[in-house]
């Protein structure tokens, strides 16, 4: 680790926070092109099982920053890629928010607010099609991916249900 790194974890993750409409997902296709594709800090590989890790733990799925950062540069790493992640959103946040609520109910805002929402699903959709293209190697691995997708968003099956099954394809060595 040098400081040259723990520098450039602090300016990329400050840049995707400022971008980060929708949270840290919607920011995941450029978050994966800078630490695997412009740094070379890890393999796409890596970069989608530190993305399964954090969204598999509890808690908010900005953990992902934190692994990344603990990969790239250990405790100092996660730390810096943490800050950098929150600090630059929130002071922005705390600034808007005052303008947000002098101009609640105009209709440019409502507007706003309206094409932001688009915006964040297809960002979150492009993040679940880049882990998608990191973590399938195989034609079985894209199907249970395509499945496990379709069945989410057209049933009420729990999603558990859809990871032990997964689980047990694994298990059973058919991918």
């Amino acid at each position: 680790m040098n400081e040259e790194t723990l520098v450039q974890l602090a300016l990329d993750f400050s840049i995707l926070s400022l971008m980060a409409v929708g949270g840290a997902v919607t920011v995941l296709p450029e978050m994966h092109r800078s630490i695997v594709e412009v740094h070379g800090w890890m393999s796409g590989a890596q970069f989608a099982e530190l993305f399964a890790l954090a969204q598999a733990s509890p808690g908010p799925n900005i953990l992902v920053v934190s692994l990344v950062g603990w990969k790239v540069a250990g405790l100092a790493g996660a730390l810096v890629a943490t800050a950098a992640m929150c600090v630059p959103s929130c002071v922005l946040t705390f600034t808007v928010s005052g303008i947000w609520q002098r101009f609640r109910g105009a209709r440019w805002l409502t507007a706003l607010q309206d094409g932001l929402v688009p915006v964040t699903v297809g960002l979150i959709v492009a993040g679940g099609y880049l882990i998608t293209l990191s973590a399938d190697h195989s034609i079985v691995a894209f199907a249970i991916t395509a499945v496990t997708a379709s069945t989410v968003l057209t049933t009420r099956i729990h999603p558990l249900w859809l990871f032990a099954a997964a689980g047990l394809i694994g298990l059973a060595g058919w991918v």
